[in-house]
């Protein structure tokens, strides 16, 4: 396929979002493609809407959750909900305006869907960063968790969290490398804070493990607190929850690091690009039943 070079006549300045509605390098997509994508961001938009509408009922029901948690767990599903009433019809309406070359369309879908994707996957995945700590603090200092995680304390968190990510997407209008710095910073950021908060809950609970059988060895009689079962069950769902959020979100940064670090974008990496982000928004599908039904059981 036919590569377009960024240091040729014509595209030097263009940056790679310039260059998804540039009709002399985009024009050569075929029209089987753009469908199928525009198709899925569809499907996946109906899903997610609907997946989080009835994690937010469900949230309102629940009474045994920590308020704190509840306001977590609420604002995760707001911000996949919008992924899904916002974002994805418009990554569906840029690949359409390309099926009938609306350039101008293309323009302003293209913007409005990366500014509301980035920002709402940003506060999403922080938020599901949150969600780990929150549960490794639960574990680790027991009574003094209700009087330490408060509800205040919880909603400030939350407003850096909206904060940091609209400043960043706004500030991509005056310089879209910090933008794309503060990308590279926070997405490998959250995934490591939530892996080695896991790690944490896994070692914890096997301490927890050995003491009790220890205990149980001592004194026969005593019943095992701890469900063999439930440990094990803990231990799944959550390197599940971690296994697709790096799979949803790993795709797209090898993405992103080979657009950073190439002079030349050709038409194949235009199309990898958009299956990288349609895995990002389909994780607004996943986390409605990985964080509100498997996370529980940790």
């Amino acid at each position: 396929m036919a590569i377009k070079n960024l240091t040729g006549r014509g595209t030097e300045t263009k940056t790679i979002q310039e260059l998804l509605c540039f009709p002399a390098f985009i024009g050569g997509l075929q029209q089987q493609q753009l469908i199928c994508l525009a198709t899925v961001n569809i499907f996946l938009s109906v899903t997610s809407f609907l997946g989080n509408c009835l994690i937010l009922v469900a949230l309102h029901r629940v009474s045994f959750l920590h308020p704190p948690s509840k306001l977590l767990y609420r604002n995760l599903a707001t911000t996949d909900l919008l992924v899904g009433l916002v974002s994805q019809p418009l990554s569906a309406t840029y690949w359409i305006s390309l099926v009938y070359e609306h350039w101008s369309l293309c323009r302003y879908a293209n913007s409005a869907a990366y500014i509301t994707s980035y920002a709402l996957c940003s506060v999403s995945l922080m938020t599901m960063t949150a969600i780990s700590l929150d549960r490794l603090l639960a574990l680790l200092i027991g009574l003094r968790y209700k009087q330490i995680v408060t509800l205040r304390h919880t909603g400030i968190i939350l407003i850096i969290f909206w904060a940091l990510s609209i400043v960043a997407v706004l500030l991509y209008a005056v310089e879209y490398r910090i933008t794309e710095w503060y990308g590279r910073i926070v997405i490998p950021s959250c995934q490591v804070i939530s892996i080695l908060s896991y790690m944490k809950i896994f070692c914890t609970l096997r301490q927890y493990h050995a003491q009790i059988l220890d205990h149980v060895q001592q004194e026969p009689s005593q019943p095992n607190a701890l469900n063999i079962a439930r440990y094990r069950k803990a231990v799944c769902s959550a390197l599940w929850v971690q296994l697709a959020l790096v799979a949803c979100y790993l795709p797209y940064g090898v993405v992103e690091i080979v657009i950073n670090h190439t002079k030349a974008y050709s038409l194949h990496l235009v199309i990898v690009r958009g299956v990288a982000v349609v895995l990002v928004h389909f994780n607004s599908t996943l986390n409605p039943f990985l964080y509100c039904w498997k996370i529980g059981e940790v």
